[in-house]
């Protein structure tokens, strides 16, 4: 929002400088963003009275002027306008003089033989907009000219200071004048001046066709007034130009600028229909029960203000007139329905469309103006007639127009919102002002100064046992909605570093839970084993072949407009990248979040996923310098090694129905008896499609499971156990088994039967044969055994052996070879 400080002034009583204004509304929550000192643009240029104009002699395009500039004697100016001409008062750029908007100094020179003293400027060299070719005449810009030699910044208006305020989306009240008037009067405590609105006095009701009414009433208010008796040639004074300029507004006509000159003072969008085009379009005598409110058809075409041929569809509202689309309603209006300089009657609407409805049509167009800006932030309903009221009183009293009747479909604007402000609540949150020097304790901030407080933002009060019933003005309606927000106000307007700290007492220190302490173990733990930490977008786009992903309701991408159900997906896409800039390969993990939907909403889980590809970077020093890709059982015994720092045992059970692994390859990972996830080499089809190599292996494991079973208090907390000095005691066993049957369900088997005395197992040998069968294989296991307090001997190892024996022949039927 750009703010004009000399505009600013008529609206309120304004008695510091630019500089520290700026300061003081930053600190309030409107950023200042740029300060734009517009008398730097004409510095050096005054008024100057052409006496003469004489040909250049060695030029036909340039003349020889004698210009009064106020000074002793007039100055010779070589200039080669086409409008120059004696009698006039024009800009003159004195020697010295510096035009920031051309990037220009001026110094004194010959042109073509002719010294030349000055140069005579245009708008344009003065950093303003103009349609005329040639140089500024006064006599066509001001009413009034001043004497030679005065400066030319009040003349144009450039005695100004303009602040590019940022406005946050929760104060659309910062959109207009007006707004930041009362904003600047609650913070200095100024009187304010602002100009008198008042709604139509003849309102009559609108009653379209059903689904325009329904439509016009979702938003709120929708009004339309006939305007006879104007002139669309007709240009509007030059300070509303001047107000539309310093505001970034092209001026148009004079119909157009009041329009915008009031959206700019009030915050409220209108939009002037040319009547005798409306009729010629639909064929018809025009009523205000013509217009209407729909959503776009598809493919319909539609030609707007700016030239720009579009294609609508539903997702955008436009506003009809017998059906046929005449603007997009809060955006932009239609060239065939626009003012022109041959409209002699309008039709003047100003209507609150719905945020969400605004934001959608200038989405779906790729158009974004004023007033879409205005309408997707919110804007109140009581403001839509004072603004058409205000539009109405200048149309009258600058062009002569004869106002007609005002018709207006609205729904129902249902009681004033009362929001209730405790005493108690505003002191707890804020705490006790700091003490300053003439007071050395802190005391909590007294009634009178909170209710001084909201009274300068408009607020009507009631005071109660506990506090106030507080009435927020229409302005602040979208904003002030809850307790809190009435307490950030009257903290801002105290100012926040006016107030003591407020901390906890006693203060204790933080740490982390068990389970954020077990998270970073593993990724301390992953990275030390080569793999690389990502962080990809819980946001992705649509996927036809992934039905379960979850579609947000206001998307600001097709990209971004869905909830992600698996991070595998992104992964491989990383490794693709990764190799096509020829990496030798690409490890990484992730431990995110992925949603699902569920019965009672959205269902959010964390998981920790990634791929081992290729070689591991700089580990060729150890291979001769030639690639060696990880198989399978290295890829593992990755996983293995983190599980083994964890304090965790797993074991892998055979994984055949998982479309993204090897079917024969894949194995889902058991800890504590329960399903952790999965590991695998990537399946085939997934290697060609992401064109990876087939030495790909994923995993993905449930985060909380993982960090559950890593933090119980027997892994978690390190027990001191001594080293045996007793030697331990070997033994082998070979059987033969079933090629399907697990080796880590043995394992699991001889652990629990060879207690107390089993110290380890462990495979040491697989072995299959024909003779042995087509579906048989022989495992041969390493038991060690080691005594608590002496050196076991074979007659207190052997009973636990056989144990041991009969356990797998019983749990397996196993056939042992030892």
């Amino acid at each position: 929002m750009r703010v004009s400080l000399s505009w600013l002034k008529d609206l309120v009583q304004v008695n510091e400088p630019a500089v520290q204004l700026g300061d003081r509304l930053s600190m309030a929550g409107f950023e200042v963003e740029e300060l734009d000192d517009l008398s730097l643009l004409a510095q050096g240029v005054v008024v100057g009275h052409v006496l003469e104009k004489n040909k250049h002699p060695n030029a036909d395009k340039l003349s020889v002027c004698s210009v009064d500039v106020g000074a002793d004697a007039p100055l010779q100016i070589v200039c080669g306008a086409a409008n120059v001409r004696a009698g006039i008062h024009v800009p003159v750029a004195i020697v010295g003089a510096v035009l920031p908007a051309v990037n220009l100094t001026i110094k004194a020179g010959e042109l073509r033989g002719v010294s030349s003293e000055g140069m005579i400027c245009s708008l344009a060299e003065l950093g303003q907009t103009s349609d005329v070719d040639g140089i500024a005449i006064l006599e066509d810009l001001v009413s009034e000219v001043p004497a030679p030699g005065a400066s030319i910044a009040p003349v144009l208006g450039l005695d100004d200071t303009v602040l590019e305020l940022a406005i946050t989306a929760n104060r659309p009240d910062g959109l207009s004048m007006t707004g930041i008037a009362r904003e600047v009067a609650a913070l200095t405590g100024a009187e304010l001046s602002l100009p008198e609105t008042a709604a139509p006095t003849e309102i009559h009701s609108l009653n379209p066709s059903t689904d325009a009414a329904v439509a016009m009433q979702k938003g709120g208010v929708y009004a339309v007034t006939e305007i006879k008796q104007v002139d669309g040639s007709r240009c509007s004074p030059q300070w509303i130009q001047q107000r539309l300029q310093r505001a970034g507004v092209k001026p148009v006509n004079a119909v157009v600028d009041i329009g915008n000159l009031v959206m700019l003072e009030q915050g409220q969008p209108l939009h002037a229909f040319d009547a005798d085009a409306l009729e010629s379009l639909c064929g018809q005598p025009i009523t205000a029960s013509d217009f209407g409110l729909r959503q776009a058809r598809e493919q319909e075409p539609f030609r707007g203000l700016d030239g720009r041929d579009l294609t609508l569809d539903s997702r955008v509202q436009v506003v009809t007139c017998c059906d046929r689309a005449v603007a997009i309603a809060g955006v932009m209006g239609s060239e065939d329905s626009g003012v022109s300089q041959q409209t002699k009657r309008i039709w003047l609407e100003s209507a609150l469309f719905t945020p969400a409805s605004v934001r959608s049509s200038s989405r779906a167009t790729g158009q974004r103006t004023d007033a879409s800006s205005r309408y997707e932030k919110g804007l109140p309903r009581e403001i839509t007639l004072l603004a058409a009221g205000r539009a109405l009183s200048l149309l009258e009293s600058m062009l002569g127009a004869e106002i007609g009747q005002t018709w207006q479909c609205a729904s129902d604007p249902g009681p004033d919102p009362v929001v209730e402000l405790r005493r108690c609540a505003l002191h707890q949150l804020l705490g006790p002002l700091a003490p300053t020097a003439a007071d050395s304790d802190a005391q909590d901030l007294d009634d009178a100064r909170v209710e001084a407080c909201l009274k300068s933002l408009g607020c009507a009060l009631t005071p109660t046992e506990d506090g106030w019933e507080v009435v927020v003005p229409p302005s602040r309606r979208l904003d002030l909605l809850r307790e809190v927000d009435l307490i950030e106000e009257v903290a801002r307007l105290v100012g926040f570093d006016h107030f003591e700290s407020h901390l906890p007492d006693p203060l204790r220190p933080g740490q982390l839970s068990l389970g954020q302490q077990a998270e970073r173990r593993v990724r301390q733990r992953l990275c030390a084993l080569g793999l690389q930490e990502v962080t990809t977008l819980s946001l992705t786009g649509a996927d036809a072949t992934d039905v379960a992903r979850i579609a947000i309701s206001n998307p600001l991408l097709a990209e971004t407009s869905h909830l992600r159900t698996t991070l595998w997906q992104e992964h491989l896409e990383i490794c693709q990248r990764n190799l096509q800039a020829s990496q030798p390969g690409c490890w990484l993990f992730e431990i995110g979040n992925v949603f699902s939907p569920d019965a009672s909403g959205v269902l959010q889980q964390s998981r920790l996923g990634g791929v081992i590809c290729g070689e591991r970077r700089v580990s060729r020093w150890c291979t001769s310098g030639k690639p060696s890709p990880l198989n399978y059982y290295e890829a593992r015994g990755i996983l293995g090694s983190l599980f083994s720092s964890l304090g965790i045992e797993s074991q892998d059970r055979c994984l055949t129905d998982d479309g993204r692994l090897h079917p024969g390859r894949a194995a889902t990972v058991v800890v504590e008896g329960k399903p952790l996830g999965c590991f695998g080499q990537l399946h085939p089809s997934l290697c060609e499609t992401f064109e990876l190599p087939s030495e790909t292996y994923l995993f993905d494991f449930d985060t909380a499971l993982l960090l559950n079973a890593a933090s119980r208090q027997n892994r978690w907390v390190p027990q001191f156990k001594p080293y045996s000095n007793l030697p331990a005691s070997e033994r082998d066993l070979a059987m033969v088994v079933s090629k399907s049957l697990p080796s880590g369900d043995l394992l699991q088997a001889i652990r629990k039967a060879g207690k107390p005395l089993l110290e380890s197992v462990e495979l040491i040998d697989r072995f299959e044969a024909k003779q042995l069968g087509e579906d048989r294989c022989s495992q041969a296991f390493r038991l060690r055994y080691r005594g608590k307090d002496s050196t076991l001997t074979d007659d207190q190892i052997q009973p636990v052996h056989e144990k041991v024996r009969q356990a797998l022949i019983k749990q397996f039927e196993v056939e042992l070879r030892s």
